[in-house]
């Protein structure tokens, strides 16, 4: 699936800023969070999840540990390193999404949209990435 360097292309675009951002501005509230950096964790830990399932999928697992299996959550390494996770979450499920068929099946959890085909979990990761750099702008 090609369409998947968007995202990393996405991804990079928005960490980078995380990671020019000084301390004062990481730090400040944004809706819904308690911080920009709490912003991007977030973001973050919604791809990294994603991107579990969706290498579950391609080595013929349905979920990231095998059927049933749960995602990992994200480890929170504090406001300095937002960007950085965010970068790795987003190119891993980039790399996920492009080892799937375009027809195939991602079995998420209700929590980040429910099941949906690769096209589909792109475009929603695309709309997330592109919704928390309005929100922390």
């Amino acid at each position: 699936m090609p369409e998947a360097a968007s995202l990393a292309v996405a991804v990079e675009a928005l960490a980078d800023r995380f990671r020019s951002m000084p301390q004062s501005r990481l730090l400040g509230a944004v809706p819904g969070h308690a911080s920009r950096a709490a912003a991007a964790l977030a973001l973050a830990r919604r791809l990294a999840a994603a991107a579990q399932t969706a290498e579950a999928v391609a080595g013929g697992g349905n979920g990231p540990d095998g059927p049933g299996g749960s995602p990992r959550e994200f480890p929170d390494a504090g406001a300095f390193a937002a960007g950085d996770q965010l970068a790795v979450a987003g190119h891993d499920l980039a790399a996920a999404l492009a080892a799937l068929p375009a027809d195939a099946q991602v079995p998420l959890p209700e929590s980040l949209g429910g099941p949906a085909t690769a096209p589909a979990v792109l475009d929603r990761a695309l709309a997330e990435v592109a919704a928390t750099a309005v929100l922390c702008g």
